[in-house]
């Protein structure tokens, strides 16, 4: 994690960067996205079993391990951001993909249960409510932005979520409710939050209803079906944070470079806003986590990213 921190805060600590606290999964068990999220939840408690993560009656030795990387990641987290007075981001699992990933103690997914969902939600908003206060007292002179990372979201608007057993599909949530239990994560906490999707069909107008200042997703995976997503977005000053960096290690990597990457997000122009517009209101990430990635190419994408989004404002 310190070196991982080094490389974030060298990278992106100057403008237009954001740093952000790194998740290092491969850690083991609490130190995975769905482990974090759960051990950020409220008067609610996770543990692993065979099928993965299930609540628990009280804190285990999975949630004490969740517990303990946190606490550690946030001590060096402190220690490299001493003196900083920019943006921050943190991020945590959205409550429906911990709902489509966390079981019910004797059944199915908590995605099945509305009022399991309800409790879920209302745990992780006083969770991360919580998390930002003592972010604050450790960095003080820090902007937080919470992202919610909700890969699931299409999957749960669709009822494509896998049931427990893994022989059938979980019922779509109607638009309202996933709108409404976003709404109240968003309403919740004191930050702005971007909501990361990095899957096909984006719910875009969904995110920004819930209240939403940003949403970041995958540049390859948009089709010209979500031009008018994107430009009520733009409109609207919603930052759109474009994937466009490879999050794992190209063949070639030589052959990604800030000119090929600013010409991509440039294609937004079609839309019929000008470069300054899309500089404004386009940032410039990795298509998903680095999580995958050598430390390398997560060195080199971190990179990019600031290098791209400099010279998107270069651009007349």
């Amino acid at each position: 994690m310190a070196e991982a921190l080094r490389v974030v805060m060298g990278e992106l600590g100057e403008p237009p960067g954001m740093p952000f606290l790194p998740e290092l999964p491969d850690r083991g068990v609490g130190a995975d996205m769905v482990g974090r999220g759960a051990g950020l939840l409220v008067d609610l408690f996770a543990e692993v079993q065979p099928s993965g993560w299930r609540i628990a009656a009280r804190p285990g030795r999975d949630h004490g391990r969740a517990a303990s990387y946190l606490s550690s990641d946030l001590d060096l987290f402190e220690e490299h951001t001493q003196g900083y007075s920019g943006l921050l981001k943190v991020q945590v699992a959205g409550p429906w993909t911990l709902a489509a990933a966390i079981e019910l103690p004797y059944g199915d997914k908590m995605l099945a249960d509305a009022g399991a969902v309800r409790d879920l939600t209302a745990s992780l908003a006083e969770g991360m409510r919580t998390h930002l206060r003592g972010l604050r007292r450790r960095v003080p002179g820090a902007r937080f932005v919470l992202q919610l990372d909700e890969p699931s979201l299409p999957g749960v608007l669709a009822g494509t979520v896998p049931t427990a057993s893994g022989f059938g599909s979980l019922r779509a949530v109607e638009p309202a409710v996933v709108r409404d239990q976003l709404r109240t994560v968003i309403d919740t906490v004191d930050a702005p939050v971007v909501v990361h999707c990095c899957a096909p069909d984006v719910p875009f107008q969904l995110i920004r209803d819930a209240g939403a200042e940003g949403v970041s997703f995958d540049f390859a995976l948009l089709s010209e079906k979500f031009d008018d997503a994107l430009a009520e977005a733009i409109e609207a000053e919603t930052t759109l944070f474009a994937g466009v960096i490879p999050s794992l290690d190209p063949a070639e990597p030589r052959n990604v470079g800030v000119k090929g990457l600013t010409e991509r997000v440039l294609t937004l122009r079609r839309l019929g806003f000008p470069p300054a517009r899309l500089a404004r209101t386009v940032a410039v990430t990795p298509s998903c986590g680095l999580a995958g990635a050598s430390p390398a190419w997560s060195r080199r994408a971190l990179k990019l990213a600031s290098d791209t989004a400099r010279a998107l404002e270069e651009v007349e």
